[in-house]
């Protein structure tokens, strides 16, 4: 085999392909964090962390409902602290009759 002939060359570039894949795959078979072809590193998703952000995710829902019910509420009040007495004595009687 002569030693700069193509096949020499391709054979070079294929060995360090697969030597480069193999890697990656045990890297990643066994957790450890990976990197790109630009040094960044990223690191394997653990099922907890997934679990955590379903969770806040599922709160943060529950809490923007029930900022928009005192939203509501608050509008409630306003009005009811802005208009005159009368309407707002009528309104208020109209509230405990629905309660």
């Amino acid at each position: 085999m002569d030693w700069g002939s193509p096949e020499f060359v391709i054979a070079i570039i294929a060995i360090s392909t697969a030597g480069w894949i193999i890697n990656t795959w045990i890297r990643a078979k066994h957790g450890y964090e990976l990197e790109d072809e630009w040094g960044g590193k990223s690191k394997k998703n653990d099922p907890n962390e997934q679990r955590k952000i379903e969770l806040l995710s599922n709160e943060n829902e529950q809490l923007v409902g029930k900022i928009d019910r005192l939203q509501e509420r608050l509008a409630v009040l306003e009005r009811i602290a802005t208009d005159p007495a009368k309407r707002t004595a009528d309104e208020i009687e109209a509230l405990r009759e629905k309660s």
